[in-house]
C-alpha cells in the first residue's frame, strides 16, 4: 500500500511537523478555522486584541497579540477587515519571522488593510506579502465553508499544489454537468 493510501486508511500519520495556524478576531470563521486546523494537525492560536469577544474557544492558545516567536511556516489569518485594530495586527504578523499572512475579503472590493498599513509606515515590499483573497474559492458562503475554503488553500499552498479544479467561470462547471463530467 502506498504512503498516501496508508494515511487514507488512517494507517500512517500526515507528517509535516510542527504547524502553527494563528488566527486573528474572534468570530463564527475564526472558530471553525481553530476547530478545523486543530483536525489538521496545526497548533491553534487565536489573537483577539478585546478579551471581552472569546467566550468559549477551540483554540489552543489565546493571545491579545500577535506572537513574535512565531515558527517558519507558521500561517496567520486575519478573519475580519473592518476592525480598528487590522493595520496593527497585520503589522505585527508581518513582523513574525517567518510568517505567511493573509487576509479575507473579497477580492472585488478595496483592501483596508493597504491603507492601514501604508499610514503606519510598512513598506509596500511588507504590504505586498499579505494574501488576500486566501483560501480556494469554491463559492462558500457560510462560516464552516470559508474556513474550509480557507484551510485547503494553506494545504494547496504548504504541499505546492495550485488547490481545486481550474474552472474558470460558473459556466465551465455547468458545461462539464451537461457533458457527464464529475469531480
Amino acid at each position: 500500500m502506498s504512503d498516501s493510501c496508508a494515511v487514507a486508511h488512517g494507517g500512517a500519520g500526515g507528517g509535516g511537523g510542527e504547524r502553527t495556524l494563528v488566527v486573528v478576531f474572534a468570530g463564527a470563521v475564526g472558530e471553525y478555522l481553530l476547530r478545523y486546523g486543530a483536525d489538521l494537525g496545526y497548533r491553534t492560536v487565536l489573537v483577539e486584541p478585546e478579551r471581552g469577544r472569546v467566550s468559549d474557544t477551540s483554540a489552543h492558545e489565546v493571545r491579545t497579540a500577535v506572537p513574535r516567536d512565531l515558527a517558519g511556516g507558521a500561517d496567520v489569518v486575519v478573519t475580519d477587515h473592518h476592525r480598528a485594530e487590522l493595520g496593527p495586527v497585520v503589522r505585527d504578523a508581518l513582523a513574525a519571522a517567518g510568517a505567511r499572512v493573509g487576509v479575507m475579503g473579497n477580492p472585488s472590493h478595496p483592501a483596508p488593510h493597504v491603507e492601514a498599513l501604508r499610514g503606519l509606515g510598512v513598506p509596500e515590499s511588507d504590504i505586498a506579502r499579505v494574501r488576500r483573497p486566501i483560501g480556494l474559492n469554491i463559492g462558500s458562503r457560510t462560516p464552516p465553508e470559508i474556513a474550509i475554503a480557507t484551510l485547503a488553500g494553506l494545504v494547496a499552498e504548504r504541499t505546492g499544489r495550485p488547490g481545486g479544479f481550474d474552472f474558470a467561470t460558473p459556466a465551465a462547471v455547468d458545461s462539464r454537468a451537461t457533458r457527464g463530467v464529475t469531480s
